[in-house]
């Protein structure tokens, strides 16, 4: 079987220093999969946790660290139809991200649009589709609204700010535990329109004035 290189774990679990880039073998793609040449991965909480043995990997999927991958199509499996060889793509995985190659079902791919870097599709499919399916798919936000927004400066949070502004949201309110991160969430592109540091002031309180008592 052919090798590629990745990032492993030292005895499958432990500290930042049992990081280490080895080989392993290449993943092969079977009926309805696409194998992909990463150029870019994302970093997320739960890499940290399953590294140190907080989070099994889910069911049949790769005990490799990370979610989240930008790359190339370079081969295709059987009865595949969305993408050919060669295609920019970015997507989500169980697992499997943090190496040279990532295979998957051809339905958890979107191509990569051109105007984003290959970083900032990376960042895309863990942070920015769950925050959209949070506001969109379930809570259902529109126009006018008021949004609250916890762990504001979160790779999820970041991204609902950005979301509920773009979705024309009357006020965004995000919480966080330092003043320099509220002043940061204030000052990105489509940031928080209103901040409050949950460890010293009261986040309801705070909200019913923003909103005039809604």
């Amino acid at each position: 079987m052919s090798k590629m290189r990745a990032v492993l774990i030292k005895d499958g679990q432990g500290p930042i220093e049992n990081l280490y880039i080895g080989e392993t073998d290449k993943p092969v793609p079977t009926k309805g999969q696409v194998l992909v040449k990463i150029v870019a991965f994302g970093l997320n909480r739960m890499d940290h946790y399953q590294r140190q043995g907080g989070y099994p990997v889910p069911p049949g999927a790769s005990s490799i660290l990370g979610v989240e991958f930008s790359g190339r199509v370079t081969e295709l499996g059987e009865g595949v139809t969305r993408w050919a060889v060669g295609d920019e793509v970015f997507g989500l995985v169980g697992g499997g991200a943090y190496a040279e190659f990532v295979n998957l079902d051809e339905g958890l791919l979107l191509k990569k649009p051109g105007h984003l870097s290959w970083v900032e599709a990376a960042s895309i499919p863990e942070n920015y589709v769950t925050a959209y399916q949070a506001l969109v798919k379930y809570g259902e936000v529109k126009k006018g609204d008021h949004v609250l927004v916890h762990a504001g400066a979160s790779g999820v949070g970041i991204a609902a700010i950005q979301i509920a502004r773009e979705l024309g949201a009357a006020t965004v309110t995000a919480t966080a535990s330092t003043a320099e991160k509220l002043d940061w969430l204030r000052s990105i592109p489509n940031g928080a329109t209103h901040t409050v540091n949950y460890r010293t002031e009261d986040f309801a309180a705070e909200v019913k004035k923003t909103t005039n008592g809604k």
